[in-house]
């Protein structure tokens, strides 16, 4: 949990307005039925002293896939909102940055049929510092994680994640970091926000999409980082007690990075946290996204070094 430090601005549907000027009404469609879909996106301070967006495009692609499962569409291209997110971030001033773009329904209509016409865009982006490393302990969730019959996991909607909610205060209530969730049959799945890694014998295990994960841009990351270090790699089902029986475990994330987990209730892994699979990709994770050594120079988007003039335009 991170508490909000306030912005100067939030841009909604084209414009910049002012942080606590970014309202909807109470009657908004996505309030009621949960029905929007958003993303999160970080800019690191980079090594050559510039602010940088991770992956940008590909989570500006994401989200206009999430919306396309909901029905949705953008009113914006991905060029609009790519540059309406580097020049928020510039707005902000120095210093890293988390970015929520969220895409909803607002006020005019009220019940399950949804009026799909009525399509709102926001971006808000504030003050993020990591938090100090540390390893995780994980316990197994009495909650399964949805099934892509139900809600698609491949979108990553808002409502969804009333299931991961559920998940993660019980493990909190519980004195655990986090919650590990799994399938209806029993497979690893995921965490409350975070894809889950198995290390067995120097091999790098994890759950594929048809176990209902989100496909998350730090996995995917992970998992190119991995095959660049001639780590292997296999996506697979993972029966619950593999995890238990795991030489190193973590979980990765937009929001955390790539975070070492000590046990999986109780159990400690094999090895002690951070394994060195763990700690190789932790270290090769922070390089590309501080520009240290970057494979790809489509990862990283600068910001631009002026503030943005807050005017209004997209």
């Amino acid at each position: 949990m991170s508490a909000l430090s306030p912005a100067e601005h939030i841009w909604m549907d084209g414009r910049l307005v002012a942080w606590d000027e970014a309202k909807v009404h109470v009657l908004t469609q996505s309030l009621h039925y949960g029905w929007a879909v958003y993303e999160g996106i970080r800019a690191h301070p980079a090594v050559d002293g510039t602010l940088a967006v991770f992956r940008l495009r590909d989570h500006l692609a994401r989200l206009v896939r999430s919306a396309r499962v909901y029905r949705m569409e953008i009113p914006f291209s991905e060029d609009e909102l790519a540059t309406a997110t580097t020049e928020l971030i510039a707005a902000g001033g120095a210093g890293p940055r988390y970015v929520r773009p969220l895409v909803y329904l607002g006020y005019g209509h009220m019940g399950v049929a949804l009026d799909l016409s009525a399509v709102r865009v926001t971006l808000a982006a504030w003050a993020w510092e990591d938090q100090p490393a540390r390893a995780w302990r994980l316990m197994t969730s009495a909650w399964r994680r949805n099934h892509q019959d139900t809600i698609p996991p491949l979108a990553k909607a808002t409502g969804a994640y009333l299931n991961s909610s559920l998940a993660k205060l019980a493990a909190l209530g519980a004195g655990y970091d986090d919650a590990l969730m799994l399938t209806s049959a029993g497979h690893l799945s995921e965490g409350s926000a975070a894809n889950v890694f198995v290390v067995r014998s120097g091999v790098l295990h994890t759950p594929p999409v048809q176990d209902g994960i989100l496909p998350g841009i730090t996995r995917a990351t992970v998992l190119d980082l991995a095959r660049a270090a001639g780590i292997p790699v296999r996506e697979r089902p993972l029966a619950h007690a593999e995890a238990y029986t795991a030489d190193e475990l973590f979980v990765t994330g937009t929001a955390i990075g790539v975070v070492p987990v000590e046990s999986l209730d109780d159990r400690p892994t094999a090895l002690p946290a951070p394994g060195p699979v763990t700690a190789a990709l932790r270290d090769a994770y922070q390089d590309a996204v501080t520009g240290k050594n970057t494979p790809s120079a489509d990862w990283l988007t600068p910001v631009p070094r002026r503030h943005a003039d807050p005017s209004d335009r997209p």
